[in-house]
């Protein structure tokens, strides 16, 4: 074998036992905007979810119904032996070309039903949108209420620490007890287990806001935006626009017009259909020729017809009923979204106009108290977690507020005016 052959054959054999570096992959980079507001993560989530782009796929089928069902059967074509005497000398035949037509617009009728159809599929794209849009907006708030958490945690470890420093002080002056410090201790090593946990919880916290905006789930999440909510509309505004803009009413309506259109189907089989039947034929009598043929049906077993139609109109009396049950519930949906924004507005006030205010004033003279050795530690241990209870209890009502406004968009079926 010549060496100019053996030598690249030892060259690949020598290649998987010496390794070749393989090459960097590119990461792409964060699409996602810094900071990420609520706002973002409700867009982001209706423009990169599969969900969305799933129904966009069965609009697009939904779309080929209407040509599907209105068209024509299609013709038959029928080669025939009319005669074939025993005596093998010739033969009649005939090939002929069938087709049906009917004598009533129940063309035109299925196909107003097929784009009924269309029109609820749409709604359904649209209620599909609304849904994946609270999920991120769920999961947005989830994400800032942990790193809230976590920065107030860590916030009280910093003072608890000052507060075993201050208490080993005193112990060490001999104006305090052993149990002060152990008491402050304790405290920091509450803190510090809860800020581990923490940890894991903002991550955890981050995967599912990565999932709901269609982003790989150990990505990073850059920082977040203030929370920024408008106040609630006026109560009949709110329920005029969710009938007006609620995609499950959408659907109930095209149900409407489906079900007007099959009782006009149904009506219509009451009209016969004609069929059509012509070709070219041979005769040993008389040669070639051409045949013509035409008949209709004859509808006349009324009782199944009059059935038909007495279930279509069952079935739009029911779609018809479903529609006004539908509009009352996203009246009251809408209106309860209102009031519980309204609420959670006025606990979310009442918590930073007057209670943390309060909360924040005691711990002066607590701490000023217990460092002229007039109070005890305990009494500074108290006031500090009655401030962090209400520190705490502000960030549940901050998230509450998000948590109402993203209701109060799912109920109106639009989340403009809302996020601000």
């Amino acid at each position: 074998m010549s060496r100019f052959i053996v030598l690249p054959l030892v060259l690949l054999l020598l290649i998987p036992l010496v390794g070749v570096p393989a090459p960097a992959v590119a990461q792409p980079a964060s699409t996602l905007p810094s900071p990420l507001g609520l706002a973002d993560a409700i867009r982001i989530a209706g423009e990169r979810r599969d969900e969305i782009e799933a129904a966009r796929a069965l609009i697009r089928a939904a779309e080929q119904r209407p040509a599907i069902v209105s068209a024509l059967d299609d013709p038959r074509v029928a080669p025939s032996l009319n005669h074939l005497p025993f005596m093998l000398d010739g033969a009649d035949v005939s090939v002929t070309v069938e087709q049906a037509f009917p004598l009533s617009g129940v063309r035109g009728h299925r196909r107003t039903a097929a784009l009924a159809d269309v029109d609820r599929v749409r709604a359904d794209r649209d209620r599909t949108a609304l849904d994946v849009r609270v999920q991120a907006a769920n999961a947005w708030l989830m994400v800032w209420e942990r790193r809230r958490t976590q920065a107030l945690v860590a916030e009280q470890l910093a003072f608890a620490r000052d507060v075993v420093i201050a208490a080993n002080a005193r112990y060490a002056g001999g104006t305090a007890p052993q149990s002060d410090v152990l008491r402050a201790e304790v405290e920091v090593a509450r803190l510090e287990a809860l800020a581990r946990s923490l940890t894991s919880e903002v991550r955890g916290a981050e995967a599912i806001l990565n999932a709901s905006l269609a982003v790989d789930a150990a990505g990073d999440i850059p920082p977040l935006a203030p929370l920024a909510v408008a106040g609630p509309p006026a109560l009949r505004s709110v329920i005029d626009a969710a009938v007006a803009a609620r995609p499950e009413l959408a659907a109930a309506r095209a149900g409407i017009a489906r079900a007007d259109a099959e009782v006009q189907v149904m009506r219509d089989m009451y009209r016969p259909m004609m069929t059509v039947r012509t070709g070219p034929a041979y005769t040993m009598a008389e040669g070639n020729g051409w045949m013509a043929m035409v008949g209709v049906s004859l509808p006349i077993w009324r009782s199944k017809l009059a059935a038909g139609v007495a279930e279509a109109e069952a079935m739009r009396a029911m779609a018809t009923a479903d529609l006004r049950a539908m509009t009352r519930m996203v009246e009251g949906e809408a209106a309860a979204a209102a009031s519980q924004l309204q609420a959670a507005r006025d606990r979310q006030d009442a918590l930073t106009r007057d209670v943390l205010p309060r909360a924040r004033m005691a711990i002066q003279p607590a701490v000023a108290g217990y460092s002229a050795g007039q109070l005890p530690l305990v009494s500074v241990i108290e006031a500090v977690q009655a401030l962090w209870l209400i520190q705490a209890d502000l960030i549940t009502a901050d998230v509450e507020v998000g948590r109402a406004s993203a209701r109060l968009g799912r109920a109106t079926g639009s989340y403009e005016g809302i996020l601000r």
